[in-house]
């Protein structure tokens, strides 16, 4: 699988979004993305308690431990890569996490626009 180019929406070197927990498709801290990224995990995201009840709602539980997956679990505050499609579901529903746009690979902005994601940017971003 090759990478897709390491850039943010904001046209700039991609930041890292997490590595406790460890984030990514390619599980590289990261919110880089490819071909076979078939969810485009790529939306920087912190989670809320409301999100994670949403996500959990729609049939993705995010805060359940997996261990058999190598998955923690995630608690409000973490930051995820999340899929792209997902965050504007949740925009459209009212409770879309806030977003650290540094770490948002530009793939993103193929499914939501970016002026919706600077709607929930993070404050420090």
């Amino acid at each position: 699988m090759k990478k897709d180019d390491s850039v943010n929406v904001l046209g700039e070197v991609l930041a890292p979004c997490s590595t406790n927990p460890l984030t990514g498709f390619f599980r590289d801290g990261q919110c880089n993305t490819c071909a076979e990224d078939q969810g485009s995990h790529t939306v920087c995201a912190v989670m809320t308690a409301e999100f994670l009840a949403y996500s959990k709602y729609v049939g993705n539980d995010l805060s359940t431990p997996r261990p058999e997956f190598h998955f923690p679990g995630l608690n409000p505050g973490d930051h995820w890569c999340l899929c792209a499609a997902r965050f504007l579901q949740a925009h459209d529903e009212g409770c879309a996490p806030q977003v650290n746009l540094a770490a948002t690979h530009q793939r993103a902005l193929e499914i939501v626009p970016l002026e919706i994601l600077k709607r929930y940017a993070e404050e420090d971003t």
